[in-house]
């Protein structure tokens, strides 16, 4: 019977596996994995198995990420795109957390993570669509298990915890991601949806990245505990505090929580101590309410500097090469832009579409109004 393989708090047989980040740094006592210092040093005792080609195509699409970043806002200055959510300064975590994630993993995400969901198979075309307010940028590749970008705050992840139990119950070999940011964690589904998975211990990893603001609330107006990561253990799993921009240690540390939801021993939480160098959205001014020199500060803590004096101490940077990447990116970011732009905008109706197999009647009611009135205008 499914209710018998499938019970809250039945221990699982699977042996546990000797911890390299969970279990050996105290969120309560504010213990964050560091594994890349922002002068390019390494601690090779902790660095996961990546190789140098790995590390350079992490630092371009880092650099790629940032460069769709600026094009994106400056196309919603010029009207081309809607509201846009910049991700400058947050690049480190979705790329290095990307890279541990599994093809049938599923990823569940909010507004900032565009670069994860690029990486986990959605092209830039569909994004930049989505963007643009083109209904079918939300349609994600046959194949591709990323749910569509969810706007309001901290709602997402009980959808990811919903697709880890049938993850389980079904016996798959996948897991699910879902990203949110500090000011979600205010949100009483966040809690919900960990205390879920934390009761029938699902295949989920809940990644939060705190970039220091919920809009322009900072984070000690959010939460008097001393880190995110420490709630975890509230629901029954673990939490660890790792440094957002640091490559390494986002990496190693997804990978565990991955590798721990895939072997059957439940969830986990990470906290990405990061940074947002730009607005909230670009309806947003954030020199109301921060510093500039807060802002010049994180800015000496760049997950791109970082990454490029790593490889640069090791002889695998040089002013050329770099020079030829940007090229590329900059190219790839472009086409990407202009074919989201060729398509046609879909008809007004697509709004109504993709919420029931059946339009309800309040629905159609106020596509009906919306025709009349389009109409009506010629």
């Amino acid at each position: 019977m499914a209710s018998e393989r499938f019970s809250p708090r039945r221990k699982s047989k699977t042996r546990r596996h000797t911890p390299e980040f969970f279990g050996r740094f105290d969120p309560l006592k504010e213990e964050m994995v560091c594994i890349l210092a922002p002068d390019g040093t390494c601690n090779e005792a902790l660095r996961p198995p990546l190789s140098d080609a790995q590390v350079q195509q992490m630092y371009r699409q880092m650099w790629l990420l940032r460069l769709y970043d600026r094009k994106a806002i400056a196309l919603q200055r010029q009207g081309r795109f809607g509201t846009y959510a910049p991700m400058e300064g947050q690049e480190a975590s979705l790329v290095a957390s990307a890279h541990a994630l599994a093809p049938q993993d599923w990823m569940v995400t909010s507004y900032r993570e565009t670069g994860a969901m690029w990486l986990h198979g959605v092209p830039l075309k569909q994004l930049s669509l989505y963007w643009m307010g083109n209904e079918w940028g939300s349609h994600m590749p046959e194949g591709v298990r990323v749910l569509p970008i969810s706007i309001p705050v901290g709602s997402h992840p009980l959808h990811a915890v919903g697709l880890a139990y049938a993850s389980k119950y079904r016996g798959e070999n996948s897991i699910a991601i879902t990203y949110f940011g500090d000011g979600a964690t205010s949100e009483g589904d966040v809690h919900e949806a960990m205390n879920l998975a934390g009761v029938f211990q699902v295949p989920c990893v809940f990644f939060c990245q705190n970039n220091q603001y919920a809009i322009s609330v900072p984070r000690h107006l959010q939460t008097a505990s001393r880190t995110i990561a420490q709630k975890a253990l509230a629901y029954g799993f673990p939490g660890v505090l790792v440094d957002g921009n640091d490559i390494f240690a986002v990496y190693a540390v997804t990978r565990e929580a991955v590798e721990r939801a895939r072997r059957g021993e439940g969830p986990s939480l990470i906290e990405a101590y990061t940074y947002r160098l730009g607005a909230h959205t670009t309806a947003d001014d954030p020199t109301k309410y921060r510093d500039e020199a807060e802002v010049e500060a994180w800015r000496q803590r760049d997950p791109l500097v970082r990454v490029q004096r790593y490889l640069q101490q090791r002889g695998l940077w040089s002013e050329a090469w770099e020079q030829e990447l940007l090229a590329a990116c900059a190219a790839e970011v472009e086409q990407a832009m202009a074919e989201a732009e060729a398509v046609p905008p879909p008809p007004p109706q697509d709004m109504f579409r993709y919420l029931f197999a059946e339009l309800t009647p309040p629905l159609r009611e106020q596509e009906a109004a919306l025709l009349a009135s389009l109409q009506q205008r010629g």
